[in-house]
């Protein structure tokens, strides 16, 4: 017999405001236990030094984590000129200096360079696999890391403030995938400067913003009165970009048997006016539809040829 996973059904989105000096798995842990939940996960690594948003799904929010991870990223960072270090953070060590302190027209002129689709070394430590291996894991054993470039999409850079020469607050709206340590790189090296990130927050990822977040100790305290549910967004908060369906309570009952339904040409015609092209965890959502029973989402599928077929049912009763 099968053992019985320990905790509690708990389903839903929490926005998180990761402190720093605490791994993303950490903060998914400590969730975790104040709900006593018996599934959790994370849609986007912080690094230890980053604050602001992590979206922590609960139950049978964690199917949705692909969707969210897909979302637009919004960072705001402080990069300190002068230094640059190996893990190009400031838990680093230094590796060269240099005297040369940007403006801000000099800041502002090279930014626009990096916007677009551009091509991005990631950081020697990250959490990327190199023949199963973490990269970070090799680089703090001392071990040569040797990263491909990637393409990645910035749709935003803007010098936000430059309190002192030796700094420069910038924010960044991004797509999956991009560093922020590495624009810090190779901005600097852009600037024919030293730099490195000395703090990183992110205060958007996707529908899920920083206005919205908990800390941990707030958390706590509503966890300690019972109210830690109130915390909670519903499940379908990660797929709020894609159509609903509303469904019967018989259709519902088919689609969590696993059984496709037909759909009525109107229904069909307005999904189909809703369309855009979506992937999501390595797969092509274009043609997906959410089906929904009053507030409670039934599942994600496919609606095509008249029908609408069920990939990911949601068990929540």
């Amino acid at each position: 017999m099968a053992r019985r996973k320990k905790g509690q059904d708990v389903h839903g989105w929490l926005i998180l405001d990761k402190p720093s000096d605490m791994t993303s798995t950490q903060a998914v842990s400590a969730v975790r236990r104040l709900f006593d939940a018996r599934k959790a996960g994370h849609a986007g690594t912080l690094d230890p030094l980053a604050t602001g948003v992590l979206p922590i799904a609960l139950g049978e929010a964690t199917k949705t984590v692909p969707f969210a991870m897909e979302g637009v990223k919004t960072y705001r960072f402080t990069v300190k000129w002068g230094e640059s270090t190996d893990t190009l953070d400031a838990e680093g060590d230094v590796t060269s200096r240099s005297d040369v302190r940007p403006d801000r027209a000099a800041i502002e002129a090279a930014l626009k360079d990096f916007e677009g689709e551009i091509e991005q070394v990631p950081p020697a430590y990250s959490a990327i696999k190199i023949d199963g291996e973490r990269a970070y894991d090799l680089a703090r054993a001392g071990e040569s890391v040797d990263l491909k470039p990637r393409k990645v999409r910035i749709d935003g850079l803007k010098l936000l403030d430059a309190p002192s020469p030796g700094l420069a607050v910038i924010e960044m709206v991004c797509g999956k995938g991009a560093y922020v340590r590495a624009l810090a790189r190779d901005l600097a090296a852009a600037l024919g400067a030293e730099g490195h990130v000395a703090a990183l927050r992110r205060v958007r990822v996707g529908p899920f913003s920083a206005s919205a977040a908990v800390t941990l100790d707030v958390l706590r305290e509503m966890a300690h009165k019972g109210r830690a549910l109130e915390a909670l967004l519903p499940v379908q908060t990660a797929l709020d970009d894609i159509p609903a369906l509303a469904v019967t309570e018989e259709e519902a009952f088919q689609i969590r048997q696993g059984r496709a339904i037909v759909l009525l040409p109107r229904q069909a015609k307005e999904l189909a006016a809703l369309r855009r092209p979506r992937e999501a965890g390595g797969r092509d959502w274009t043609q997906a539809a959410l089906a929904m029973r009053g507030d409670s989402p039934v599942a994600l599928g496919d609606a095509r040829a008249g029908k609408f077929s069920p990939v990911r049912v949601f068990n929540m009763d």
